[in-house]
């Protein structure tokens, strides 16, 4: 493979990535510093480190409102991270018997 830009011989490189156990594939030249990433590795590469991303999960108590009420307080990093303000509206949605959905409505 040639380099486009100077028309050296391109050499295979296979680069470590954070994250990533697989190594991706960049044909590189010497000469005047042109790489680029073969398609196909790469993109193994950014499959494997989707799927290791996970949603935050934080384990929270049900407490004891009132005699018919329950709830739950929103832990500091989550309202930090939402800039959840008191009073603000949330929606619920119940889609089955282990999920609650929380929906903020942010009022422009």
């Amino acid at each position: 493979m040639r380099c486009p830009k100077c028309n050296s011989n391109l050499r295979e490189v296979g680069v470590d990535i954070e994250g990533a156990e697989q190594k991706a594939i960049s044909h590189q030249c010497a000469k005047c510093g042109y790489f680029e990433f073969e398609e196909k590795s790469a993109a193994k590469v950014v499959k494997e480190l989707k799927a290791k991303e996970t949603p935050l999960k934080i384990k929270q108590k049900i407490i004891k409102l009132s005699q018919d009420r329950l709830g739950m307080y929103f832990n500091k990093n989550i309202v930090e991270s939402l800039d959840l303000k008191a009073g603000e509206n949330i929606y619920l949605s119940v889609p089955d018997k282990d999920h609650i959905i929380l929906k903020i409505n942010k009022q422009t």
